[in-house]
């Protein structure tokens, strides 16, 4: 439900809040339950804090609408117990009625990656290895969005170790897209973005290294927003930034804003504002100059939005970096490949060898190959890297890209082996659009640009100078501000369809 029928609502029922709280839940409940799924993250809040709608109300809506899809679309995973969740609910409830508020989720479902420990819940990581472990704390972004009132109701679906941008494990099977559950939801974040989409998840968490955050909101219209790598993670600053950061998913930019809040080191992301595009000056880097395989529909998406983009004010112009951009690949693969030696002792124990998938055998092994010296040549590239961002920042606000290479593909699929007839040479070669900003460790959005003729989603990558986040999201505001991709929801099947 949009800000405007809400606030009109909450109008209509002046009369009834005034009332004592049960008999005002009771009324609420009959004209509005079934919208509760609708409200943004935001609006589900002020709902909440203002008892327009009962904790326990929400938590039903939301279990009757999981209940209903989740089978078919199999985003969330290791759900808790229905009477257990209502119980926790009502004691949130209880809370609110002695004036104790927790925070702006109090009372609201969450599910958290299951690459994350949710103290008392199984943390599987996708692996077989540990498909009955349960986790003994929280980690330490679950205690944050804990301490803000959320109340866990599962994991999101996750590709075994987070590895590759296709949701698939061994222990939970594969997730679809909102927009079609027979087609993959992205990843690795894929149960998060096929949760918003489905209005699952009110909001959601994840994770990005390599577009892991970023894929998935494309693949699902929704947003994802990789922050600098320092925003939200404890290690690294800006001389040495981290290939992969924790991140916020949202419906819309505001709602993955206010999660962004609540997971930051130093939450000061308040009072946001869409950006004027008047003179904003724009980058378009394409398929950078026919060095990506794209699919055919992809580049046309974009450009549309971005002629929007101009025709609010804003300069877009094509452009392309001077740098090497297969040098990159190597700097990237280097670094990603021995990152994978802290897993080799799966890979050397014959008794967890045999559970891995081949992909991450593949990537240890190419791992084993390099030595430090590998690795330095490999950071002395991202260091240059880095340079360039810096002078194509000092010429443009921001720098464009498409999303993805290819549109949503079946998920019985792990990767695409070619795109447009170009063969993709490893099983991660069909997301390398996303490790310029993977590698600038920098700020960047993921926003829709609406839908090919077969009605699967895309979406393009927004990028800012390294710890730009507020004007990164600022300008996802402003895009919102004029375009309706987002309004574009699908039509959802049942498990009883």
């Amino acid at each position: 439900m949009d800000r405007r029928k809400f606030i009109k609502n909450t109008a209509a029922y002046g009369a009834v809040l005034s009332v004592p709280f049960p008999f005002s839940n009771t009324l609420f409940a009959a004209n509005l339950s079934s919208d509760l799924t609708d409200f943004s993250a935001s609006d589900l809040s002020v709902a909440i804090r203002t008892k327009q709608a009962s904790c326990v109300e929400v938590m039903q809506v939301y279990l009757n609408h999981i209940h209903r899809y989740n089978p078919v679309y199999n985003a969330i995973v290791s759900m808790v117990n229905d009477d257990e969740l209502l119980g926790l609910a009502r004691q949130a409830d209880q809370a609110l009625a002695r004036n104790e508020y927790w925070g702006w989720m109090h009372g609201m479902p969450h599910a958290i990656k299951d690459l994350a420990p949710v103290a008392g819940l199984p943390y599987t990581s996708g692996s077989p290895m540990f498909a009955k472990r349960i986790a003994e704390e929280d980690s330490a972004l679950v205690a944050k969005i804990r301490n803000q009132g959320a109340i866990f109701i599962g994991k999101t679906n996750t590709p075994e170790f987070g590895l590759g941008s296709q949701c698939y494990n061994p222990v939970f099977g594969a997730t679809g897209s909102a927009y079609n559950p027979k087609l993959t939801c992205g990843g690795s974040s894929g149960g998060a973005a096929c949760g918003l989409g489905t209005r699952m998840l009110p909001v959601a968490d994840g994770g990005d290294m390599m577009g892991s955050l970023r894929n998935p909101g494309a693949f699902n219209n929704v947003i994802g927003f990789r922050p600098s790598t320092n925003v939200v993670m404890d290690e690294g600053d800006a001389e040495n930034r981290l290939l992969s950061t924790s991140g916020p998913m949202g419906r819309n930019t505001r709602d993955t804003i206010k999660l962004l809040q609540t997971i930051a080191r130093s939450p000061d992301f308040d009072n946001l504002n869409p950006l004027s595009l008047n003179k904003i000056k724009i980058g378009w880097m394409g398929n950078l100059n026919n060095y990506l395989a794209m699919e055919p529909g992809i580049l046309e998406l974009c450009e549309a939005s971005l002629g929007e983009i101009a025709s609010a004010g804003a300069k877009v112009e094509s452009m392309q970096s001077n740098f090497n951009m297969s040098d990159l690949w190597q700097s990237w693969t280097i670094l990603r490949h021995y990152g994978r030696m802290n897993m080799l002792d799966y890979y050397e124990d014959p008794d967890t060898r045999g559970l891995l998938k081949p992909e991450l055998i593949w990537e240890i092994e190419q791992g084993l190959r390099f030595n430090e010296k590998d690795v330095d040549r490999a950071n002395m590239i991202r260091t240059n890297w880095y340079a360039e961002l810096d002078r194509m920042f000092g010429e443009y606000d921001f720098l464009v890209l498409p999303t993805a290479q290819v549109f949503p593909f079946p998920k019985e699929i792990h990767w695409p082996k070619q795109i447009n007839g170009r063969e993709m040479d490893t099983y991660h070669r069909w997301m390398e659009v996303v490790i310029l900003g993977s590698l600038g460790g920098i700020p960047v959005v993921n926003v829709p640009v609406g839908f090919d003729a077969k009605g699967r989603p895309m979406g393009m990558q927004v990028m800012g100078k390294f710890g730009d986040d507020k004007r990164v999201l600022e300008f996802a505001l402003a895009y919102e501000q004029i375009t309706n991709h987002l309004g574009q929801r699908p039509e959802l099947i049942a498990v009883d369809d």
